[in-house]
């Protein structure tokens, strides 16, 4: 019975120490790793505000406009107090909600409708309820149809 034990305390010790042996990234992964190809053809990879991780730009947006004011890594608070109001959201969950012991942001993503401009993705959070909101891609598409769930 103490050989059983013993496997079983040695099982879960080698358990937690694999996950926590394992990077936290940010939002979009391990800012120490290569540039990240584009999850879209001729989106462009663009450097977070504070220069942690990468986040996409699809489009180009027209001088003047709102998205033209936004760069990635910038909160929905900032984005809204910025541009406004979103005209629509959808929230949904990543691959990345099943990860256990998965604390970063990107559990959830928030993909925000700006009418006539396109859509905005953010990280939506992590599945305790915390973190979130940092703006991670921006697509120009003022005829619509830029949600990609």
């Amino acid at each position: 019975m103490a050989g059983k034990t013993t496997w079983a305390a040695l099982s879960v010790a080698a358990l937690l120490i694999g996950c926590a042996g394992q990077q936290q990234g940010s939002a979009t992964g391990n800012s120490t790793t290569a540039s990240a190809a584009p999850s879209t053809p001729g989106a462009k990879m663009v450097k977070s505000r504070d220069g942690r991780y990468e986040g996409e730009v699809i489009g180009t947006p027209a001088p003047g406009s709102r998205f033209s004011k936004l760069q990635i890594g910038m909160t929905m608070e900032e984005v809204s107090t910025l541009i406004g109001g979103p005209d629509n959201m959808i929230r949904h969950e990543t691959g990345k909600r099943w990860i256990p012991f998965y604390f970063g942001n990107d559990a959830q993503r928030l993909q925000v409708i700006y009418r006539n401009e396109g859509c905005l993705t953010y990280t939506g959070g992590n599945v305790f309820g915390g973190g979130g909101s940092e703006l991670i891609r921006i697509t120009v598409a003022p005829q619509g149809g830029c949600l990609d769930t």
